[in-house]
């Protein structure tokens, strides 16, 4: 059993899939700061300080409205939708990157199917046999002339 767990965790495919969800994880942290770091502080400055992460509703009596989120949650039960919209930027930038990078594969599989590849040289028995089909050629047309 152990074997077959082995043979089955070292097949290619899950192992690009393990690759592919790191990556995936760090690309995520990364465009997280992006958007906190980058982006929402842009967007706080253009509409005059409005800072996404500290909208909230209070679904508990015991919240009081404009303590910070995280003292918000201290105090009873929030619907944080500041952290939605932060969320949701989070996945238009990814899927958009997404989308730009395999547009760009697709561009460049079209190129490499576009360029119609070179025809192998002949190797030294097809020159050979192709010496050969012409001698032949030439003899059988000399035998076949009329005289």
């Amino acid at each position: 059993m152990l074997e077959e767990f082995k043979k089955f965790a070292m097949r290619g495919n899950v192992v690009d899939l393990a690759v592919g969800v790191i990556i995936g994880a760090a690309f995520g942290a990364i465009v997280s700061s992006v958007v906190g770091d980058l982006i929402m502080p842009v967007i706080g400055a253009v509409t005059g300080g409005l800072d996404f992460s500290n909208y909230y509703l209070p679904l508990s009596s015991a919240v009081q409205t404009g303590q910070p989120l995280a003292d918000a949650k201290k105090a009873g039960a929030v619907l944080a939708y500041g952290n939605f919209i932060t969320a949701t930027l989070n996945f238009l930038i990814i899927a958009f990157v997404l989308f730009l990078v395999i547009q760009g594969i697709n561009r460049l599989k079209k190129k490499e199917d576009a360029q119609p590849a070179a025809p192998p040289a002949p190797t030294t028995s097809e020159k050979l046999l192709s010496e050969i089909r012409d001698l032949l050629k030439n003899q059988s047309a000399s035998i076949n002339r009329p005289s």
